[in-house]
């Protein structure tokens, strides 16, 4: 049953012609499926609907093959043959009494167009956004007269395909709405340009377009970023973010507000707290009567409600918290709040899309995979077949891969029995979350271990090393390693294939030795090959413990890889401002007495930095003796799962942890055997 406290977010809010069932508002977001997989998209739209999203939204949808997004992957409505594809989403959604609500994009200079070749839009020119060597035209006033109707058009194709909801885009930076409202961008002297009324026009003329032609059936809704954090340079919400909105108030059914770019609005939990854009769009409710909507990666329904209650949104908006959870509403609705798999910030769902790949969640496994494998993210399979024999499972290593496989197989009704030889549950996830900005990690241990704590068939056994005549004794019908990986210390990485040799004869920390409460001082190498986020934050950490930190990697940047999630800039920045030292494109040469020889990537000369301590950040090694020794000693039925199968993210641990349970008892191909989207030859 639902607490009181929290009926103010199942109320029903009026949105133009169109009510939304209740406050829970999924945003758009992107997700690597788009135009080019419709099923797969729909079938992860629906699963939202059905946990209890008010509102459903696509992502960016593309309105003309002048402003395509390739290679990256978003809706399309380019013409009529685009509208029964975004009808499989509206129907899947309508299906559970949600809204469906459609982001109509119109990019200009914020795409180069790498698909269609034409040349991008832009108020004023300049190159494009990324590093194309492209450069984008200066819009015109037929081009704008082009630009709306071509708006208009795919504002009836998207009522046409059954959207409740249809969006003028004017955020993140992208949109070339934005790109006129911000002086940044648009030094035109027309009606368009100058003066803050004359760079609103254009954005005013889309949502009045729109209304006219969609605004009888469908609400007209528009997503604007009122800070884009760049100072004078930018709009500031307290200065011609403010006045927009006054410009603008009651033209819209609803007002979408957050901040540009995408790595402000979507900033990872590292460097930004839950409710973290109130700050900037507080005021907005001040200047409209209509519904606002509004993200902050919600996950606690309290803070949902003090949203609310002191005015800030009538709707709670969610891209990270829906995906890492897409029955976060019902189970508030049911009374089970504790069983929110909370969303950690961590922004591997955005690097689906940066990679061009459908998305994933760190927390949710099935995110991606409800239509091509139909997992579903509260419940197995009902065509899995019965377990023979005994049905019991030992797991070994209670990190995330193994509470993942545990908490699944307990969906299995299989009985599981999890032992550790460390004092505490949790793996990786125990060490890494006590790093700076990493603390959210632990929501994926107390998640998992909160439910399988209540279970009667699932047994937990510590300080407990497992030996080969330990596991007989335990009579299990089959055996599941996951004792994670170890960090090397001999450098093999991606710069050193064969690790580096004088590695054996120098002062070598090891992550592992840092993560387990190592104390390190004086002069600190880290030398990182492994790119993702533990040589950046184990530099910040080690420099707020006293020591003076240098960085070396053989990539152009720190922590190179967190370009896919928004946060690279962040690091670096955040290093620098810390005074750690960095040096990129170089790799280790050789080492000796205290001194290292650094060898350009790139050619140039070599460098000699002197160290007390060298810590290499290069690669894992699986903890798999084990494994090893009992297929040696006749176990056939022995299978190893996350870091312990291949090293990898967390993400990937508990998504092995996760396939591991869907597909025991099946044949070995079974998880190979899943559905995809063919292009039709006979269309």
């Amino acid at each position: 049953m639902r607490d009181t406290r929290y009926d103010i977010l199942f109320e029903p809010v009026k949105i133009g012609p169109v009510r939304a069932p209740n406050r829970f508002y999924q945003v758009p977001h992107c997700n690597g499926m788009g135009h080019k997989h419709p099923l797969a998209l729909a079938r992860m739209r629906e699963i939202k609907a059905e946990g209890g999203w008010g509102v459903v939204s696509t992502e960016e949808v593309e309105i003309h093959p002048s402003s395509e997004f390739a290679p990256y992957i978003e809706g399309r409505l380019w013409d009529d043959g685009d509208i029964a594809p975004n009808a499989l989403m509206v129907e899947a959604v309508h299906k559970h009494g949600s809204l469906a609500a459609c982001e109509l994009a119109y990019n200009g200079f914020a795409n180069p167009n790498l698909y269609s070749r034409e040349a991008p839009f832009s108020p004023s020119g300049g190159p494009v956004k990324d590093y194309s060597p492209i450069q984008a035209r200066v819009l015109d006033l037929t081009d704008i007269r082009n630009i709306r109707k071509w708006h208009r058009n795919a504002a009836v194709r998207a009522m046409m395909a059954g959207f409740d909801i249809i969006y003028c885009y004017a955020g993140h930076n992208l949109a070339l709405a934005m790109h006129f409202l911000s002086p940044h961008l648009n030094t035109r002297c027309d009606e368009y340009g100058g003066s803050l009324t004359n760079r609103v026009r254009f954005l005013r003329e889309l949502i009045e377009d729109t209304i006219d032609a969609v605004g009888h059936r469908s609400a007209v809704a528009v997503r604007l970023a009122v800070d884009q954090l760049m100072g004078s340079e930018g709009l500031r919400y307290d200065t011609e973010g403010h006045e927009i909105l006054t410009l603008l108030a009651e033209l819209p059914d609803l007002w979408d507000v957050n901040l540009a770019d995408w790595s402000n609005d979507s900033v990872t939990a590292r460097f930004g707290p839950e409710g973290g854009q109130e700050a900037y769009i507080g005021f907005v409710k001040k200047l409209t009567t209509k519904p606002v909507v509004g993200v902050g990666r919600f996950t606690s329904p309290d803070t949902m409600v003090s949203q609310i209650k002191r005015g800030i949104l009538d709707l709670i908006g969610a891209a990270r918290p829906s995906i890492a959870d897409p029955h976060l509403p019902r189970k508030i609705n049911e009374g089970r709040e504790n069983e929110i798999r909370e969303c950690i910030g961590c922004n591997i769902c955005v690097s689906g899309d940066m990679t061009i790949t459908p998305i994933r969640c760190t927390q949710n496994p099935t995110m991606g995979e409800e239509w091509r494998r139909d997992w579903h993210p509260e419940r197995m399979n009902t065509y899995l077949k019965p377990v023979d024999k005994k049905g019991r499972v030992l797991i070994i290593g209670s990190g995330p891969s193994g509470l993942e496989a545990a908490r699944a197989l307990r969906g299995r009704s299989i009985e599981v029995i999890m032992a550790d030889k460390a004092l505490e549950p949790g793996g990786r996830i125990l060490t890494e979350s006590k790093l700076p900005g990493l603390s959210t990690y632990r929501r994926v241990m107390d998640y998992r271990l909160s439910l399988l704590n209540q279970d009667p068939k699932f047994s937990l056994y510590l300080d407990s090393d497992m030996a080969i005549s330990d596991i007989v004794d335990f009579d299990v019908d089959h055996v599941v390693l996951a004792t994670g990986s170890q960090w090397r210390k001999d450098g093999v990485g991606r710069a050193h294939r064969l690790g580096i040799d004088d590695l054996k004869t120098a002062s070598i920390i090891s992550v592992d030795q840092i993560l387990g409460g190592f104390s390190v001082s004086g002069s600190i190498l880290i030398y990182d090959d492994d790119h993702y986020y533990m040589g950046g934050v184990l530099a910040e950490k080690l420099r707020f413990d006293g020591a003076h930190v240098t960085l070396v990697t053989p990539a152009s940047k720190i922590s190179e890889w967190t370009e896919n999630t928004l946060e690279q800039g962040r690091i670096q920045s955040r290093l620098v401002s810390i005074g750690v030292s960095i040096i990129t494109n170089y790799k280790i040469n050789t080492l000796s007495g205290g001194q290292v020889d650094l060898s350009p990537v790139y050619g140039g000369e070599r460098l000699t930095i002197g160290y007390d301590h060298l810590v290499p950040v290069t690669s894992r090694q699986p903890r798999d003796g084990l494994y090893h020794a009992l297929k040696e000693a006749g176990f056939d039925s022995v299978t190893c799962i996350g870091d312990c199968l291949a090293p990898s993210t967390v993400a990937a641990a508990i998504w092995s942890g996760h396939a591991f349970a869907r597909y025991y008892g099946e044949e070995p191909e079974a998880r190979y055997d899943f559905k995809r989207e063919r292009i039709d030859l006979n269309p």
